[in-house]
């Protein structure tokens, strides 16, 4: 098959592995910066170009959507799928993912657990939900980033209203979200490939941190997948409509909680902790979602 990667980065640890598990699986594998595709549409049909060419022939698109230029790079995988080309995680699993609160809705609406959250616009609205989290101290949360960054732990009323201030000022908006004391600095980073939990570490921060992301010093340990582990993370997955996410989990006394479902999780950690190829995973995933159209199609009677 052919499968096609969309990523900015061709050269990042998780798009060589992915070009690498490809090769090994006995497939081409194209990457392509999906700000670099030109998209057209003419009389009912889509097509992408790049370097003035069409991309064609391509079986499956794995997209890999980072925090920056968001609305093209999903521009690019809608494309794809109305050129009828199957697609790893959809542009509506990946949009949803990427918008903080909407997706803590969609979680919350499915019964999923969650940490306490509010989310508001005036200083006046701020003692009074601080205190409906518990008090300080309180995570807050910008509703664009990752890897840590725009993610806050203000130990006081005075210190959240002081972030507040300035993230407002900016014409940002913020969610607020209970800190669950007994998980500082740790919490569980499943992967789900094709709707099934394959790898877990524990990530632990730094010293003087209090957030676990690998990118930002972290380190990650071997977790068993328990059952428990297994369904919470399935199920948070597949409500916001992922085939691959990294589903973070904080281990609370009130039991399991998802802290955000991400849906261009980076694996170097989860390879190295876990031992697991999640590559040969993540390709092997692609290649059965072609299978299974081609049989339904083919069940359907009609011709790919």
């Amino acid at each position: 098959m052919k499968l096609l990667v969309l990523s900015r980065k061709p050269g990042i640890y998780s798009t060589r592995r992915l070009r690498e598990a490809a090769r090994i699986e006995g497939h081409g594998c194209l990457v392509v910066d999906p700000l670099r595709c030109v998209l057209h549409l003419e009389n009912g049909a889509a097509r992408v170009r790049v370097a003035g060419e069409d991309v064609a022939g391509v079986d499956a698109v794995i997209p890999r959507v980072g925090s920056y230029a968001v609305e093209y790079s999903l521009a690019v995988v809608r494309q794809f799928e109305l050129m009828g080309v199957p697609v790893l995680n959809s542009s509506a699993g990946i949009a949803l993912a990427k918008q903080k609160w909407a997706s803590l809705q969609t979680l919350a609406a499915s019964g999923i657990p969650i940490p306490p959250t509010s989310m508001m616009r005036f200083p006046t609205h701020l003692a009074a939900t601080i205190e409906n989290l518990g008090g300080a101290p309180v995570i807050l949360k910008l509703l664009r980033g990752m890897q840590g960054a725009g993610v806050m732990l203000a130990e006081s009323p005075q210190a959240a209203e002081s972030i507040m201030d300035t993230v407002w000022s900016l014409g940002e908006d913020i969610l607020a979200q209970k800190f669950i004391a007994e998980c500082r600095g740790r919490d569980v980073r499943v992967l789900v490939v094709g709707g099934e939990a394959v790898a877990a570490m524990r990530r632990t921060a730094k010293p003087g941190d209090f957030r676990s992301n690998i990118h930002r010093g972290g380190a990650g340990e071997y977790v068993e997948l328990t059952p428990a582990i297994c369904e919470v993370a399935r199920r948070a997955a597949a409500t916001v409509g992922l085939r691959v996410a990294g589903v973070d989990l904080l281990e609370s006394r009130e039991g399991l909680l998802v802290l955000e479902v991400n849906s261009s999780p980076g694996f170097q950690g989860l390879e190295e902790a876990t031992d697991r190829d999640i590559a040969v995973e993540m390709i092997r995933s692609a290649v059965k979602m072609v299978e299974e159209r081609s049989g339904a199609e083919k069940v359907g009677g009609r011709r790919i």
